[in-house]
């Protein structure tokens, strides 16, 4: 299986406080990718260095096997198109309709007409379950749908890589469950790269190939493997207890 992102010895200081410190590990191709740990850990910190929204104090990160922490101009901007970004709180524009929302990335970065345009976004839409939303503005909708709508407009580029930060933040647990569906679905269907941060273990079990666990004692990874690995490691409690619900 191919590599599409790798991180080598990346750390990240704020202040002269370590909150990542010489952390290794890479994402396979077409994967789900799961990122967690308690708070703290710095589950936000990498995902902030993955998506390029800082820049790691030490390290290297590669997409594709492109150099990401170095690109520059129109590099960088070849590597963010393959990105993807579904934000905790949605990140929709309030005063725009769904429809709009969408639009404004494909207006932005392609030559397409209107009429192309306005095809792409229903597709899009009837990807994620919202066609016929277009016209809706966001305080319309539910928390739920703010996410697909979020989710189509984070797909609207075809991008090889989707990230999500808490993608079940705020959502009931039945609605939560069926953003997990959609996850795997579109995993499933488009074969993109999915990269998740998220706390919601009932979340992390159904959707995941591969996680990382991250602990603010060592200030890095102390467990990577499948779900059904990570539950039966007995002779890690910290990792045992988290994947089985069990307080420490």
């Amino acid at each position: 299986m191919s590599k599409i992102i790798e991180v080598n010895n990346l750390s990240k200081v704020y202040d002269g406080r370590v909150i990542l410190d010489d952390i290794n590990f890479s994402i396979n191709q077409g994967e789900i990718f799961v990122i967690v740990g308690g708070s703290g850990c710095g589950k936000s910190t990498l995902l902030r260095q993955l998506i390029g929204l800082e820049k790691p104090t030490n390290g290297d990160i590669t997409v594709a096997g492109m150099d990401f922490v170095n690109a520059r101009g129109k590099e960088k901007q070849k590597i963010l198109r393959k990105y993807g970004v579904l934000f905790q709180f949605s990140g929709l524009f309030a005063s725009m309709t769904i429809e709009e929302n969408i639009a404004l990335q494909l207006e932005t970065y392609t030559d397409l007409g209107k009429e192309d345009i306005k095809e792409l976004v229903r597709m899009k839409l009837a990807a994620v379950g919202l066609d016929g939303f277009q016209g809706h503005y966001p305080s319309e909708i539910s928390g739920g749908m703010k996410k697909r709508a979020a989710l189509a407009r984070a797909m609207a580029l075809d991008p090889d890589i989707l990230f999500f930060d808490e993608p079940s933040s705020g959502l009931d647990p039945v609605t939560s469950a069926s953003l997990d569906k959609l996850i795997k679905e579109l995993n499933s269907s488009l074969g993109s790269t999915m990269v998740i941060v998220t706390h919601d273990l009932d979340s992390i079990l159904s959707i995941s190939d591969r996680i990382i666990m991250l602990d603010k004692s060592v200030k890095g990874i102390i467990a990577e493997g499948s779900p059904d690995e990570l539950k039966a490691k007995k002779e890690m409690p910290k990792v045992f207890n988290f994947f089985n619900r069990i307080p420490e």
